[in-house]
């Protein structure tokens, strides 16, 4: 596993203070994206929270999936949270060590009080003693929180730092673009009330992660456990991984269940489990096995694949400004692409983590994290095999298919089957699609998509003379 460490840097630790008439959050941040640029230290928010006790403990959640393993638990994990200003909320995110749980707290516009929310995305310092303190916020305690440094801290930037060394594995970095592709397919299933919430959550078994798949299917305003998919069901691989919940459950007035559609015999899928807050939402996104993060669910892979995505990504990028809801028909107007080609672009933009989906407004959002989206794309295997395949002229173009001449020598065939590429390996046959295509199927949609852009090239230089 290719890992890289990467410096965040804080003016300070992060701390609870005591002050007259309450308690001050201080959240340090780290190097960070904003709209004039690359800043140090980038200050987000300045104000009260509605309410104090519930935010502490959905920052703690957040933080509970950045600090934890799910698998392998022997193995040690951390990783600062992520926070975003979209101008009218703050976004908290985490993904858990072991790559199969993100974490995401919305604070949303009527959980902020008293302060305008910025713009950007950096790392925030969240450690030890900090929670410890949050653990012990009153329900009446006033919390005014500071997302950034103070005003005096801003023009003396020189002194000493706080600095962590966070290890960044590449299927991390892969995992923030697959939840995001995985999300954009889920609808709501299910939303349960608060003491349904209650009784199903404190249902769940405490087993190890590496039990196998089960599955909920709404069933009079709660859920029942069933043995297989069905229509209308939501996989719940590995439920312990849902503990993070337990921080605010007694603070939830609801739990929405989101899923993609799925059908008799289906294998196990992604899902997102959602407490609704007082004025925010704690969201968490289950891998389709507790056993693998979502690095491996090929979801991107089409959208790597082309050169048109990657021109078209590079136009939309242009046209974001930290939006909490980008319009995907609004950007299809302003970039003259059709929505189809924009979703590609959004896709793209995803693998270097600058744009995440909301799946309870069923909208992307704008956010910028340190990661090289090329970085992600030259240690995927599959795109680097299926470009190594193209590159050896190992593609012969059949139809709407082809065939695919392996390096071993076997000849694989790529049907299209209903826009699907099929393939005869044994990649295709263990999955059936269900991890994204395998190599050959790209390297045919590569060369087919070579040979379209050729073809609309002579077509135009022909017409001209």
């Amino acid at each position: 596993m290719t890992r890289s460490l990467q410096a965040v840097a804080y003016r300070r630790p992060s701390a609870l203070e005591s002050v007259p008439g309450g308690q001050r959050l201080g959240l340090e941040t780290s190097r960070g994206a904003t709209p004039s640029g690359v800043t140090d230290h980038p200050r987000f928010f300045s104000g009260f929270l509605t309410s104090p006790q519930v935010a502490s403990a959905g920052l703690l959640a957040v933080a509970d999936v950045a600090a934890a393993r799910y698998y392998q638990r022997q193995l040690r994990a951390s990783l600062d949270p992520v926070v975003t200003g979209n101008g009218d909320r703050l976004r908290f995110e985490s993904f858990s060590g072991c790559g199969g749980v993100y974490a995401r707290l919305d604070v949303l516009e009527a959980g902020l009080d008293g302060g305008a929310v910025g713009h950007g995305t950096t790392n925030v310092d969240v450690n030890n003693p900090l929670r410890e303190a949050l653990s012990r916020i009153g329900a009446d305690d006033p919390l005014y929180l500071r997302v950034g440094p103070e005003e005096l801290a801003v023009t003396t930037l020189d002194g000493p730092v706080v600095e962590k060394k966070v290890p960044l594995p590449d299927r991390w970095l892969r995992g923030f673009a697959e939840a995001q592709v995985i999300a954009a397919g889920f609808d709501l299933r299910a939303e349960l009330s608060a003491a349904e919430a209650v009784r199903f959550l404190r249902s769940l078994p405490r087993g190890s992660a590496r039990s196998g798949p089960r599955w909920v299917v709404p069933a009079g305003g709660g859920l029942r456990p069933t043995t297989r998919a069905v229509p209308g069901a939501v996989c719940l691989p590995g439920p312990e991984r849902l503990i993070a919940l337990q921080r605010v459950l007694r603070y939830a007035t609801a739990l929405r269940v989101y899923g993609p559609a799925v059908a008799s015999g289906t294998g196990a899928t992604a899902g997102a489990w959602e407490a609704v807050l007082p004025g925010m939402r704690l969201t968490l996104t289950l891998s389709p096995d507790a056993a693998r993060g979502f690095s491996g669910e090929g979801g991107v892979l089409d959208a790597l694949a082309t050169d048109e995505a990657a021109e078209d990504a590079e136009l939309i990028s242009v046209l974001l400004a930290w939006e909490p809801r980008v319009d995907v028909a609004d950007l299809a107007a302003a970039a003259g692409l059709t929505p189809e080609r924009v979703r590609g672009a959004l896709v793209r933009l995803g693998t270097s983590g600058r744009v995440g989906y909301d799946t309870a407004e069923a909208a992307y959002f704008h956010r910028e994290l340190p990661y090289d989206g090329e970085r992600v794309e030259r240690h995927n295997p599959r795109l680097r095999s299926a470009r190594a395949l193209v590159a050896a002229g190992a593609v012969a173009l059949d139809g709407a298919g082809g065939t695919v001449t392996a390096e071993d020598g076997h000849v694989h065939r790529v049907r299209d089957t209903a826009g699907v590429l099929t393939c005869s390996c044994v990649w295709w046959a263990k999955y059936r699609g269900g991890r994204g295509p395998c190599k050959h199927a790209l390297a045919v949609r590569m060369v087919r998509r070579g040979a379209a852009v050729q073809r609309e090239t002579v077509r135009v230089d022909g017409g001209a003379r």
